[in-house]
């Protein structure tokens, strides 16, 4: 069987633009699931008990749906609730940015509770307020210390708006197979964008791992 790139290369401009929407759902979502993750698993911790109640509850039922349904709810059933249609785009980054963000704030809640609790102690006898001790104290270590972790849920995000083709979102992996249908070349188009998510994460991944060897000392305690 002969390897014929012509239908990427005839092509290249109708994928390129799916490969656009393809970063750019995932750098939007890798953003809000950062702050909104960041935020509950800090609270988590610091917040009210009420609040941690409630913000676990969320962590631990997103973790027990699959991504797949989430997305497919939040595109179909959820503007029922609201009574407004939202575009396919906007409902991936919605569904993706909630579902991520709990796993990010597992292991933000991990890597803040895996500091010595002395060192709180140490800035509230200090006379740090509690802000000033998460800021100054609590933080720079916990980001040094979940990079790792961070940097696996990075790949993760990507490879996860592949599955929003679904609801139609005209992404990379949507268009391949549009063309992939169109030309009957479903081996060297689903090859080729193999080789372009590799290429889209293995560079991301071991920018991190770099940067964590880089600042790993100034997460021990």
């Amino acid at each position: 069987m002969d390897f014929d790139l012509s239908p990427v290369l005839n092509n290249w401009r109708y994928l390129l633009d799916g490969l656009l929407i393809t970063v750019s759902l995932s750098a939007l979502t890798i953003i809000a699931a950062t702050l909104l993750g960041g935020a509950v698993g800090l609270l988590r911790v610091y917040g009210p008990r009420w609040l941690a109640i409630v913000l676990a509850f969320y962590v631990d039922s997103a973790r027990s749906i699959p991504a797949l349904a989430v997305l497919i709810w939040m595109y179909f059933a959820f503007p029922l609730l609201i009574g407004i249609t939202l575009p396919p785009f906007w409902s991936a980054f919605i569904a993706l940015s909630a579902y991520i963000a709990a796993y990010i704030s597992e292991i933000v809640r991990g890597g803040v509770l895996s500091i010595r609790q002395g060192q709180s102690r140490a800035a509230m006898a200090l006379g740090m307020t509690k802000g000033q001790m998460i800021r100054k104290i609590i933080l720079p270590q916990t980001v040094v210390r979940i990079l790792p972790s961070y940097g696996n849920m990075l790949s993760i995000t990507v490879k996860s708006s592949a599955i929003c083709s679904v609801i139609a979102v005209p992404d990379y992996l949507l268009k391949t197979g549009i063309v992939a249908a169109q030309t009957y070349r479903p081996l060297e188009l689903y090859t080729v964008a193999i080789l372009v998510y590799i290429a889209m994460i293995l560079p991301l991944t071991r920018s991190v791992d770099w940067i964590y060897s880089r600042l790993a000392h100034l997460g021990r305690s």
